[in-house]
């Protein structure tokens, strides 16, 4: 069973079954028809094939769960989604809305190398005594939280020195 190859879509799904989980004691496919904001037959094509992949156990009628297999999978999309929904917000300064758009659309595509990067240039922002910004449309090209104003290049932090 080829388990790696997976669309866009069903990563969604497994997603979305792994949030459910999380929240439910049960999952149904109404449940997930309802989050995804899609049709009851989409959801049982998209389940039909999840587990013939083995990443889930469905059966009509009966709860959906992930298998040990779906559950790393989920996440891992769960984490990157997470991993880049708080860069866009807390980093750039992104709406949620608009963030969270763009989460969706890159957490199938980002490699694990790059995301990494991500995550650790967010750790910096975050943890760095003198690195207190956050990048926001300016003319200068980040806000300095620590200073309190737009600067171009901060000699406490290094910012332009910063490499993963």
């Amino acid at each position: 069973m080829k388990t790696t190859e997976l669309s866009a879509s069903q990563e969604d799904y497994l997603e979305t079954i792994f949030f459910l989980m999380q929240e439910e004691a049960r999952v149904r496919p109404k449940d997930i028809a309802d989050r995804m904001k899609v049709r009851a037959a989409s959801v049982t094509g998209a389940l039909k094939a999840l587990a013939g992949k083995g990443l889930i156990n469905y059966a009509p009628y009966a709860s959906v769960t992930l298998t040990d297999a779906g559950r790393i999978i989920a996440e891992s999309i769960a984490s990157k989604h997470e991993a880049l929904l708080h860069f866009f917000t807390q980093v750039l300064g992104i709406e949620t809305s608009e963030a969270e758009e763009f989460a969706c659309t890159m957490e199938h595509s980002i490699p694990d190398h790059i995301l990494k990067r991500f995550v650790r240039f967010a750790e910096y922002t975050e943890k760095c005594p003198s690195f207190n910004a956050s990048w926001r449309e300016s003319a200068e090209g980040y806000f300095c939280k620590a200073q309190g104003r737009d600067v171009p290049h901060c000699e406490a932090c290094r910012l332009n020195d910063f490499k993963s």
